[in-house]
């Protein structure tokens, strides 16, 4: 009787070391299976959300399924998980995944604002990218700019290109508050370093400035000369007559082309009508077209033609202008 309970014991822990290691083996086999072959695969956890939220969407995925062996793991590392967008790559494993998870390490997107958008342009494409909400839809510019602490400032030309880093969810508003930030700063930066013999009163006139600059300048070379231009022209008197200003006051009624009765028809940004800077800025300005405006080059240049290459042709006086124009705007040698 005793040698039978003996073998009875032994048999009993010997089942439970075969069901233990075969319990283990399950369980580190789920551990160390990557969830996907190939990807990456995005999973979207809402605020609000629980590891059983994110486990069952990964089981509508066909990538794992719910089971005993999630739970022990959020057990053995963390049941904590931050709402937002992950990307898992081929080869995250279940304890990859759950460390993410509960790191918050989320998917960070990138929006670029280009150098010379307007602000219409700007608001355009965010509101074609789909990975943003849109709280400012319905805002006008005022009260866009209430919003962002800048009650009663000019809204074109007051967000910086730049390269912006952005979680789903995030809203356009984000986006731009942070692009606002960003130009203040920039051209704070930008008039504390300026030359104080440019003809400029204020921050908000060297922004105007070097949106001009960003607008001619196709070149990065010549964004200091085009400035200089500019400088010694307002430092004379003389109009800037630059044909940007013209085409941005026209509008949606601006067809591609700019034509004489373009220049001659009078409005706010004509500046073949009316002298000195523009009253607003005319597009977004860049840091470099910022700091040519603070900086500009020295010279005699008072007039320039574009070459049709994206250079330009400066000229000191009239008569070398209106050869150049010749040249290379009438196709004359």
């Amino acid at each position: 009787m005793r040698r039978f309970f003996l073998i009875f014991i032994v048999f009993i822990l010997c089942t439970a070391g075969v069901l233990g290691a075969s319990f283990w083996h399950q369980y580190r086999s789920f551990v160390d299976q990557p969830l996907v072959e190939s990807g990456p695969v995005r999973l979207w956890l809402p605020p609000g959300g629980h590891l059983g939220t994110a486990v069952g969407d990964l089981e509508r995925l066909g990538l794992t399924r719910r089971d005993w062996r999630w739970r022990l793991l959020a057990r053995q590392r963390s049941e904590r998980v931050a709402a937002g967008e992950y990307a898992i790559e081929p080869g995250t494993t279940p304890e990859d995944l759950l460390d993410r998870l509960a790191a918050g390490d989320v998917v960070r997107h990138r929006f670029t604002v280009i150098e010379g958008w307007t602000l219409d342009e700007l608001r355009a494409a965010l509101e074609r990218d789909s990975r943003l909400s849109m709280a400012g839809r319905d805002l006008d510019e005022a009260a866009l700019m209430t919003y962002l602490g800048c009650d009663g400032c000019a809204a074109e030309g007051r967000f910086l290109p730049e390269t912006y880093f952005f979680v789903r969810g995030d809203s356009d508003l984000d986006l731009l508050g942070r692009a606002h930030a960003a130009l203040e700063g920039a051209l704070a930066a930008a008039w504390r370093d300026r030359d104080e013999t440019v003809p400029l009163d204020g921050p908000d006139e060297l922004l105007v400035l070097a949106s001009l600059v960003e607008k001619e300048a196709q070149v990065a070379d010549e964004r200091a000369q085009v400035a200089g231009v500019f400088a010694r022209r307002l430092q004379r008197g003389m109009r800037l007559q630059t044909d940007p200003t013209v085409v941005y006051g026209l509008g949606d009624d601006f067809d591609g082309r700019i034509r004489r009765v373009h220049l001659r028809t009078d409005h706010p940004w004509n500046t073949y009508t009316r002298h000195g800077l523009p009253p607003t800025p005319i597009a977004l300005p860049g840091r470099a077209a910022l700091a040519a405006a603070a900086q500009p080059a020295d010279g005699e240049a008072l007039y320039f033609v574009a070459r049709g290459d994206g250079t330009h042709q400066f000229s000191s006086t009239l008569a070398e202008h209106n050869r150049a124009v010749d040249r290379y705007i009438r196709g004359r040698e």
